[in-house]
């Protein structure tokens, strides 16, 4: 009995000798199987209401989703933006700038996998995204102090920018690797949504890559030529206040002395 419907009404032909049973009877391969499966598990506590209540979720829902995230995102971005120029100063604005760059390639990134891919965003993606912005800012902090770290041990800014270049892209390319086999490996094994984050976490983590080598270097390089960033001043972000330094002490100019 399954449910008050009968489902199999055997009867019994012949004593049972030697302990094995079975069943006969009109059989075809698919309702033998059915009545197997009957017959192991059985029915199923559940019932279900009369007057049921259903809500209908219109598309304007994961559209408002994605507006919140698009302004987290945005916020996030611009909170990193003013840390960094409160905090650098003048070299705040190579973070700024970066960023943007960062986040003008990302734009037109996902733009052209839309139209080329069929790429959608969706919220895990974005949630990648606004990780990346922390990627990326982290980026220029480790260059930064390392150009700091270089300065206080008497280096020009000039020898500090190769100097400490030469040592943060080791560590940055260091960390990038170990975001980019976690994104590969979310993407590779994960199903869903869980797979457009692994996406857009390796894909941010390459733009970060490509703007660090290719722009916020040579920015800061360039920078390096200019007398307000070489001779320290307040608002360069390498000035000796700045850099926990006691500031140089003007040379007293040479007297010539002269024989009585």
């Amino acid at each position: 009995m399954l449910d008050g419907q009968v489902l199999s009404a055997p009867t019994m032909e012949a004593a049972i000798t030697d302990g094995r049973s079975r069943i006969t009877g009109d059989f075809t391969e698919e309702s033998a199987r059915d009545l197997a499966n009957s017959l192991r598990f059985g029915a199923l506590p559940i019932a279900f209401e009369k007057d049921a209540t259903t809500d209908d979720i219109g598309p304007s829902l994961a559209g408002d989703q994605l507006t919140a995230g698009l302004t987290a995102g945005g916020i996030g971005l611009a909170l990193v933006m003013i840390y960094c120029l409160l905090y650098y100063r003048g070299l705040g604005t190579v973070v700024f700038a970066s960023l943007l760059i960062a986040a003008a390639i990302t734009y037109a990134t996902v733009l052209l996998l839309s139209e080329t891919a069929g790429f959608t965003l969706t919220l895990p993606g974005i949630a990648g995204f606004i990780i990346a912005v922390g990627v990326v800012a982290d980026s220029f902090i480790i260059y930064f102090e390392r150009i700091r770290d270089e300065m206080r041990e008497g280096k020009s800014m000039r020898v500090a920018v190769e100097t400490g270049w030469a040592r943060a892209r080791v560590t940055r390319f260091a960390a990038n690797t170990v975001n980019l086999l976690a994104a590969l490996i979310l993407y590779i094994f994960a199903t869903g949504a869980v797979k457009g984050f692994g996406f857009a976490l390796g894909l941010s983590t390459l733009i970060d890559l490509a703007v660090l080598f290719w722009f916020t270097k040579p920015m800061v390089s360039w920078l390096a030529r200019f007398k307000a960033f070489n001779s320290g001043h307040r608002l360069s972000g390498l000035s000796p206040e700045t850099l926990g330094i006691d500031a140089p002490k003007p040379r007293k100019p040479a007297t010539a002395g002269g024989a009585a």
